[in-house]
């Protein structure tokens, strides 16, 4: 991910929380709103739960190169906060890909419906 499709401020997570619609699964919440930009934001949130600040960040790391894999998946116009659940720790780099992919991929059949 660049700089500039990181989302940072509190402010900005806050609204996309509050006002964004979402989606779950065992390993991941998602939330996403539209935006006036060409290009998708992203936020990364990973609870404490989940283990010190190394298995955290390993985390992170993961997340970051799933969404730079797959950013063809995600909506140009739209921001995205990615919220880790606590039993993430305890599957594999190709599960939590996997996870991620398809919870997108029902994000983005949803919006075609509608």
């Amino acid at each position: 991910m660049k700089k500039y499709e990181i989302v940072k401020k509190n402010s900005d997570f806050n609204d996309i929380i509050n006002k964004g619609a979402y989606l779950k699964n065992k390993y991941y919440s998602i939330y996403y709103k539209n935006s006036s930009l060409t290009y998708p934001r992203f936020g990364l949130a990973v609870s404490k739960k989940c283990g010190n600040a190394v298995v955290r960040n390993k985390i992170k790391r993961q997340l970051r190169m799933i969404v730079d894999n797959h950013k063809e998946l995600f909506n140009n116009n739209m921001e995205y906060i990615i919220l880790v659940r606590k039993g993430i720790v305890d599957i594999s780099f190709k599960q939590m890909e996997d996870s991620l992919v398809e919870l997108i991929t029902r994000k983005e059949s949803l919006n075609e419906k509608n």
